[in-house]
């Protein structure tokens, strides 16, 4: 892959990322808890995606308000049909970029910033912090979960040398680094940056359990996007099968018939001095 540090933006479908991303719905439930929110909060929720997670955010703060942006478009208009504000009144969703927040007349206006399995897609941590800063008020919390370095390596091990082969390497050209997985390290020198004090800053791993090959192979495809869309689309099915068959040659079903992949998340949280 190139060092390029950018990507054509993944094309996401909304309805296949909500059905098959409840490893990613697990953790955002255990990053909730840390929140332990009154009722009254304002929430910034960076990286919604489908919007499932924004509106039980919504529904722990019912005298408050939830704002959740991602940049895709795609997501956007599937968590606005999906939770709509004539049944979430304090919920609503914005288009927009991670690096470029807050949206609108926020500044200065939450009490948290809330951002879950999101943030590694994202090139440019540092503007994501100086938004983040920007969007809370004095006091205010910035609570993160998101891929750390290390993550998912044994699938980066089947990957790479699939893509090298001849059936595939064309398609894989110069292609930009598309995930940034960053460590406690990097946050430590950019918190005080941005006016943030660091309350916790590790590396947590999260292994994640797929439902035989065929569920190893639906989480391909639904979220390994900048991949699986380099490859012509009457091709890919046959890419993702290689690649699973790749994977499980090394990481079979356990008892149970579940897929294993090792996970690491990098968990933040620090307030806005």
């Amino acid at each position: 892959m190139s060092k390029s540090r950018s990507s054509k933006p993944a094309k996401w479908n909304p309805a296949e990322y909500a059905a098959n991303s409840a490893v990613q719905q697990g953790w955002a439930r255990e990053l909730l808890a840390k929140l332990d929110l009154r009722g009254d909060e304002r929430v910034l929720d960076v990286g919604c995606g489908d919007g499932k997670i924004t509106a039980e955010l919504a529904r722990a703060v019912p005298r408050g308000f939830v704002l959740g942006t991602d940049a895709s478009a795609e997501m956007i208009a599937f968590a606005r049909k999906a939770f709509p504000a004539a049944k979430i009144p304090n919920l609503e969703f914005a288009i927009a970029d991670a690096r470029e927040i807050p949206p609108g007349e926020t500044s200065g206006k939450f009490d948290a910033v809330f951002s879950n399995a999101a943030l590694h897609w994202v090139d440019d941590h540092e503007k994501f912090l100086r938004g983040a800063a920007a969007a809370l008020k004095t006091g205010g919390r910035l609570v993160v979960s998101c891929g750390g370095k290390g993550n998912a390596h044994d699938v980066f091990l089947a990957l790479r040398p699939e893509m090298r082969l001849k059936r595939w390497c064309e398609f894989f050209r110069k292609m930009p680094l598309p995930y940034f997985f960053y460590a406690p390290g990097d946050y430590e020198k950019w918190l005080p940056k941005f006016g943030f004090k660091i309350r916790t800053l590790k590396l947590a791993p999260k292994d994640a359990a797929y439902a035989g090959a065929d569920g190893f192979a639906t989480w391909l495809r639904a979220t390994w996007l900048p991949f699986v869309q380099r490859v012509p689309e009457n091709l890919r099915e046959e890419f993702i099968a290689a690649v699973t068959q790749r994977y499980l040659a090394k990481h079979p079903p356990d008892a149970a018939d579940n897929i294993r992949v090792r996970m690491v998340r990098l968990e933040i949280e620090a307030a806005k001095i």
